[in-house]
């Protein structure tokens, strides 16, 4: 499981179950053709006049009838429902954080329902491994971190987004994050409230904002830190067309992984960076950020979860930027991160789906990301939130990473062969095994590492 948005330092992403299209509770599949659904609203006509009323009347934004507005779907509705939800300890912790603030924001705007809420404390990159411990018991609505996606749907612990829902989630998020919610079936589950990248931190004294653009004219000027060894950030070089993950949408396991036939010179570009008297090794252990605290860089890469270090560290010059190019004997290349996100979901397994998927898109609706972000500094996701965020460098740093220099980082199973070879390729080049003589034999190495480890 990818934590390194979670906590201080990479681990590298476990693999995810291959996905398989879960099948709803029996109890919410929509029973009977369109016209038994309309004999029925005419035998009902006089209750249903009773019960008509401004909440009665919006529509479900992840309902699942499919004959329209049958009255069979709304009475089906229970009216009293006790839903259980898991977050974060710090977004549960008052009776004014986040999680409590919005479920008495949805109650106020759902009169039409008596909700009882009950929270626990199970985090979003523990969400998978809890759900499937039993699925049928397990909270009504959760937040997840999208790399669980596979293994969720397998469980049959996600429910699948309606049309409404994924208009919202459409509406609101960059492609990268869409796709992070697109199971391998091609269906939506989950609503993006914040995503998960790394983007680069700077010190604005040192370097224009013209000179952020191009990560060559920052070597020129200044240090600069960067984790060539982790398998999670040396892709960044080469994710620019260089390097393929599993067909276009990153889903197709029977692609594989692929370099171009100018990866070779993007390794002799990594070559030349390593050797550069203004390069500084970041490493797992966090000494790029170390070197921005005592001044021995002027740059490094890193993700929201270091904000707080990074500006204490730099004060007055705190700055953060998208990812700059680069130039290789091949041509110009942008760098590209990973990006994926946090996402609500709901349980299909609930005794009252139909609200709890309500309140999920309610979570992670655009009003939610506002607050979130007011009360917790969570960054959105939600593109039209922008605004709110650019006094915060790290934030649109984020949003406009995700946006412009990013790919979505795959989650099918298959996943799990592409880290061990990376880290074996980016700890050579960190540790100068890899010269400008051999970097094209060394990167067909790194080639032949992913489909020896695909074929196992």
């Amino acid at each position: 499981m990818l934590t390194d948005g979670y906590s201080k330092h990479v681990t590298l992403p476990s693999a995810a179950k291959r996905d398989v299209a879960p099948q709803l509770n029996p109890s919410l599949r929509h029973q009977g053709t369109c016209q038994q659904g309309h004999d029925m609203r005419r035998s009902r006509m006089t209750n249903i006049k009773k019960m008509l009323g401004a909440g009665i009347a919006v529509a479900s934004l992840l309902g699942f009838a499919a004959c329209g507005s049958s009255s069979s779907t709304k009475s089906s509705e229970p009216k009293e429902a006790k839903l259980t939800v898991w977050a974060a300890s710090e977004d549960q912790a008052k009776s004014d954080s986040w999680l409590p603030t919005m479920e008495e924001a949805f109650k106020k705007a759902h009169p039409e329902y008596k909700i009882t809420f009950k929270n626990a404390v199970v985090a979003p990159p523990d969400a998978s491994k809890t759900v499937k411990q039993d699925a049928k018991a397990a909270a009504d609505v959760y937040l997840f971190a999208n790399d669980q996606l596979g293994d969720l749907v397998q469980a049959n612990a996600i429910g699948e987004l309606s049309d409404d829902a994924v208009a919202q989630v459409k509406q609101q998020d960059a492609e990268p994050l869409i796709q992070s919610v697109t199971a391998q079936n091609g269906k939506m589950y989950g609503v993006p409230f914040t995503g998960n990248t790394w983007f680069m931190y700077y010190d604005k004294s040192k370097f224009t904002d013209e000179d952020v653009k191009s990560l060559d004219a920052m070597l020129a000027k200044g240090k600069v830190a960067f984790n060539v060894a982790n398998a999670w950030y040396l892709p960044g070089f080469y994710l620019d067309g260089n390097m393929s993950l599993f067909g276009e949408k990153s889903n197709d396991g029977k692609a594989g992984i692929k370099l171009s036939d100018k990866a070779a010179a993007i390794t002799k570009y990594l070559v030349k960076l390593v050797a550069n008297k203004n390069f500084v090794m970041d490493n797992d252990e966090g000494a790029g950020l170390a070197a921005i605290q005592n001044h021995t860089a002027d740059a490094f890469f890193s993700g929201s979860w270091q904000a707080n270090d990074v500006k204490k560290a730099l004060g007055a010059n705190y700055a953060a930027a998208q990812l700059p190019k680069f130039k290789t004997e091949a041509g110009e290349f942008q760098m590209k991160s990973f990006a994926g996100s946090k996402a609500v979901a709901y349980n299909p397994n609930s005794k009252a789906a139909r609200i709890a998927a309500k309140f999920a898109a309610f979570l992670g609706s655009k009003e939610s990301q506002k607050k979130y972000y007011e009360l917790q500094n969570t960054i959105p996701s939600d593109k039209s939130l922008a605004d709110i965020v650019k006094g915060d460098p790290a934030a649109v740093a984020q949003m406009n990473t995700i946006a412009n220099t990013s790919v979505l980082q795959p989650t099918i199973a298959e996943m799990g062969s592409f880290w061990d070879p990376t880290k074996t390729f980016g700890t050579a080049l960190a540790n100068k095994e890899i010269n400008e003589g051999n970097a094209a034999a060394k990167t067909a190495d790194w080639a032949k590492g992913f489909e020896a480890a695909l074929s196992k």
